[in-house]
């Protein structure tokens, strides 16, 4: 099973581009921040993630401010041209 949920803060986004069978593309980062259970104590976690978006969900992502908290969902695939992870976005609501 790959699937992923995150909740983070929008902190860049590329130019909208758009794949040879034209269906929008929108590459941006986001940073998530918090504190989960581990062994023997809370651990805090921050880290910052590359994602991508495709059709309506970029351009609906494209439209939303920096800064502004989302609650993403989708999956992880290896980036175009790489071996790096990328969160490829299926959907985002308001967190």
């Amino acid at each position: 099973m790959n699937q992923v949920q995150l909740s983070g803060v929008l902190v860049e986004r590329d130019a909208m581009r758009y794949t040879p069978a034209g269906l929008p593309a929108l590459g941006f980062r986001l940073e998530h921040n918090s504190q989960v259970p581990d062994v023997h104590a809370q651990r805090t976690v921050d880290v910052s993630v590359k994602a991508m978006a495709f059709g309506a969900v970029a351009e609906r992502l494209a439209a939303q401010p920096l800064g502004s908290s989302w609650k993403f969902s989708g999956f992880l695939a290896n980036g175009r041209q790489s071996k790096s992870l990328v969160f490829q976005v299926q959907e985002f609501v308001q967190d």
